[in-house]
């Protein structure tokens, strides 16, 4: 290989970590041609038994995906298609196809299209990003029953004999685990975002994967020589050889690096002065236990139960909900599980939860105006801290006539528990998150009547800068070094410290080294990070010094802008690292 001097940059978001070069092939899943016919009355139950079968075909692909990854890859990764033989098997997407059907009187394919694509249409629209991300899940699907309806063959891609790396518009998780991986090297897409089952694909093949570059299946020409860097997420197209030697080097160096981070996992997580940090983890469900086993963390931070509604398409009974809830607290080994309740809005795909305000109606006051929904699971949240040290928490609380309404509910499933002499832990501990900038104003209220306290940077800083991070147009505004978000912050831990309240930070900053070292010198004694994070996050805590870090903080509260406070906790990393 011999590199040019045309070398260019593009830069989207870092979806799989890890350093690769080498030549390009574009790779189009390819669009379906959808025939469009009239049909008669009488040909509805013909139709309507073609859908069946095409049906009953694609459970079978899936169901052998399934398997193959199960074996491959782990249980784990085999859960990404229980969602899709939950899009599949939806009862409501079935019911609105077979009612076109009978109002249009065209062919199936048709009319199976173009429902599944108001779907697509919807999700592409909320602002919940991974719920946006499930368009993908669908229109694997989709493409699915279509090519069984036209009596297409689906078959497993194999690009080359050569190592390659993908230039697509967009891949499919059955895809990505379709292709041999022999001949793979690394991913770009123009769509996807970091939570797509694509890129969870892509991080257990451990195949780099660079997503959301928007134009790169123009910018890139066939057999064009790629450099991705999958931590960054940039990509150099027909790269410079001293750019391929820096990055040979920096390969060699994170590869080190990262073993050092695994071998740290054992040691204690407290800073060079002696001033021991809680590091907990946040999990989705017990495909992440035996990861979460390993991790010697300090407990669950973030139980998010909301993947468990999804996983079962609808509202899941007392009795799963139990069963999942008790089985992650009984590998806890005595530590605490903290389960956040259903934060949820609009999904029409999730049968029984059928609001399409994903900005009001959801989380604590979607539950609390579906008190069925949310008496279930606090049930099931009660039983299960029979079995170990459970806390329960609610998220987006905006002020304390929401916390009253749902401790009212939770005090009125503890009676029923008690009468039915069900067993439970009559003096569980009750939190919120705060997410809302109206809980950070009355912060002082919301931490007297509470156990403790846990903030959701995501949705803080998104609320509080009025901006969508996933909008290109505004993605720039999402700072999380903004002198709103510190002041913001430190309000939080000042009130918590003033009612004695823990304060602990479980959204992506506490994940994020530069931003670690800015919440600790706040006031933070508790992190709550994803698995994934946790090896590098104890590292560095293990080289900060606290008393250093709170001059450091002095200096960055006096500051007006989001950049040179950014500057200035990237530079004291760097001069610890």
């Amino acid at each position: 290989m011999t590199s040019v001097n045309n070398e260019r940059v593009l830069i989207g978001i870092a979806a799989s970590p890890g350093i690769c070069h080498g030549p390009a092939v574009h790779f189009s899943q390819g669009q379906v041609e959808i025939p469009c016919y009239s049909i008669t009355q009488e040909q509805v139950a013909t139709e309507t038994e073609r859908l069946e079968v095409s049906i009953i075909a694609t459970r079978e692909e899936i169901i052998h995906i399934r398997k193959k990854v199960s074996a491959t890859l782990g249980e784990g990764e085999a859960l990404i298609f229980d969602a899709h033989l939950m899009v599949l098997e939806d009862n409501a997407l079935i019911t609105e196809v077979l009612q076109y059907l009978n109002e249009e009187l065209k062919n199936i394919e048709y009319c199976f299209n173009q429902v599944v694509d108001r779907y697509i249409n919807f999700f592409k629209n909320i602002e919940d990003e991974y719920l946006r991300e499930r368009v993908s899940d669908i229109r694997d699907v989709e493409r699915r029953v279509l090519n069984n309806l036209l009596g297409k063959k689906h078959v497993e891609k194999d690009i080359s004999h050569a190592k390659k790396i993908i230039v697509s518009d967009d891949i499919s998780p059955s895809l990505a685990v379709g292709f041999n991986k022999d001949s793979l090297l690394g991913f770009l897409t123009d769509s996807g975002g970091a939570t797509s089952h694509f890129v969870i694909m892509s991080r257990s093949l451990n195949i780099p994967a660079v997503v959301g570059l928007h134009d790169v299946t123009k910018q890139v020409k066939h057999d064009d020589y790629i450099l991705i860097d999958g931590y960054s997420g940039k990509v150099y197209i027909n790269p410079r050889k001293e750019t391929l030697s820096l990055y040979q080097e920096r390969a060699d160096k994170q590869h080190a690096i990262e073993l050092r981070y695994q071998k740290e996992l054992l040691e204690k997580c407290e800073t060079r002065d002696g001033h021991t940090i809680e590091l907990m983890v946040n999990i989705e469900g017990t495909d992440e236990i035996d990861a979460y086993k390993t991790s010697n963390s300090d407990g669950i931070g973030l139980f998010r139960t909301e993947g468990l509604f999804l996983r079962h398409n609808g509202v899941p009974s007392e009795e799963a909900q139990y069963n999942e809830y008790a089985s992650v607290v009984d590998n806890a080994s005595g530590k605490s599980v903290i389960i956040r309740t259903l934060d949820i809005g609009g999904d029409k795909l999730v049968d029984g939860i059928n609001e399409e305000s994903f900005l009001g109606l959801r989380a604590i006051r979607y539950c609390l105006e579906n008190l069925s929904v949310f008496k279930t699971q606090l049930r099931a949240i009660l039983r299960a801290s029979a079995h170990g040290e459970v806390q329960i928490m609610y998220p987006m609380i905006s002020g304390v006539e929401e916390l009253d309404k749902a401790n009212q509910v939770l005090n009125e499933v503890k009676s029923e528990l008690t009468q039915s002499g069900i067993s439970f832990n009559q003096s569980i501990k009750v939190g919120v998150m705060i997410e809302l900038p109206s809980a950070v104003m009355v912060i002082n209220l919301l931490a007297s009547k509470v156990d403790f306290l846990s903030v959701g940077t995501n949705d803080l800083i998104q609320y509080l800068m009025a901006v969508d991070r996933m909008d290109d147009k505004v993605s720039h505004l999402y700072q999380p070094t903004h002198p709103a978000v510190l002041r913001s912050l430190k309000l939080i831990f000042d009130g918590g410290k003033e009612s004695d309240k823990s304060v602990s930070i479980c959204g992506e900053m506490a994940g994020e080294p530069i931003y670690t070292a800015l919440l600790l010198g706040l006031g933070a004694k508790s992190l709550s990070v994803s698995i994934s994070r946790l090896a590098e996050v104890k590292h560095f805590i293990r080289l900060m010094d606290l008393a250093k870090l709170e001059a450091l903080v002095e200096e960055c509260m006096g500051l007006d802008r989001a950049e040179p406070i950014e500057a200035k906790l990237q530079a004291f990393i760097e001069g610890i690292s």
